[in-house]
């Protein structure tokens, strides 16, 4: 079933959506921010994040590479994400 769900997902080039999707619940979940979080964006491996406090952005800018990590890894373990599997998808967190 996990394979008919993958091979699905690919022939409906649905991938780049919910992956997109993934990274902004994995990043949900990783941060502890998301009711904090106004706005999310990827592009190019980069994850933009708008947080509407400025103390709690500060502490998450400390924890950057730490959070790729746990996203990264978060990410591996779902079954449906399709990125790519070389070293992680996200490379970076942008905070605004």
């Amino acid at each position: 079933m996990d394979r008919l769900i993958g091979e699905y997902i690919k022939e409906m080039k649905l991938s780049s959506g919910l992956d997109r999707q993934l990274v902004f619940n994995a990043w949900d979940m990783v941060s502890g921010a998301a009711p904090l979080t106004l706005s999310k964006y990827v592009k190019a491996g980069v994850l933009y994040c708008t947080i509407s406090s400025s103390a709690v952005r500060q502490q998450l800018y400390f924890r950057r590479r730490e959070l790729v990590e746990k996203i990264n890894a978060f990410l591996e373990e779902d079954p449906l994400f399709q990125g790519s599997g070389n070293g992680g998808y996200l490379k970076d967190i942008v905070l605004r």
